[in-house]
C-alpha cells in the first residue's frame, strides 16, 4: 500500500486533531478536592478500588471531560455514574479531568 503523500499526510493529520476538543484547562488542585466524591471507587489516586470502576490516573484529559458530559446529560449510560455526574458543573468536569489526568503513572511490562 502507497504511503499519502507529505501534503496529503499533513492535511489529514490536521483534521484528525481538528476533530478532537480543546484541551479543557481545568483546576487540578479544585479537581483534587471534588475527587473526595470519586474516591470510593475510583481512589483518590485514581487507581480503582473496585473491580467493575476503570482507572482514571494518566487518563487523557479530553476523554475525561467527554465522558463525564457524557454520563452528565445520559448519552452514556451507567447506573451509578448517571447519577453522580448529574451534579457535575462544567468547571467540576474540567477540574475533576485536570486531576485525574495529571496523575502520573509508570507502567511496568509483566515479569
Amino acid at each position: 500500500m502507497r504511503r499519502p503523500s507529505k501534503p496529503l499526510g499533513l492535511a489529514l493529520a490536521a483534521l484528525v486533531l481538528g476533530a478532537l476538543p480543546a484541551a479543557a484547562g481545568g483546576d487540578a488542585a479544585a479537581g483534587r478536592k471534588r475527587a473526595a466524591a470519586c474516591q470510593a471507587c475510583h481512589g483518590l489516586d485514581g487507581l480503582s478500588k473496585l473491580p467493575e470502576a476503570p482507572n482514571l490516573a494518566g487518563q487523557v484529559e479530553v476523554y475525561l471531560v467527554k465522558v463525564l458530559r457524557e454520563y452528565r446529560d445520559g448519552t452514556r449510560r451507567n447506573e451509578v455514574m448517571n447519577v453522580v455526574a448529574k451534579e457535575l458543573t462544567d468547571a467540576d468536569i474540567d477540574n475533576l479531568a485536570a486531576y485525574y489526568g495529571g496523575l502520573q503513572i509508570e507502567v511496568l511490562p509483566p515479569g
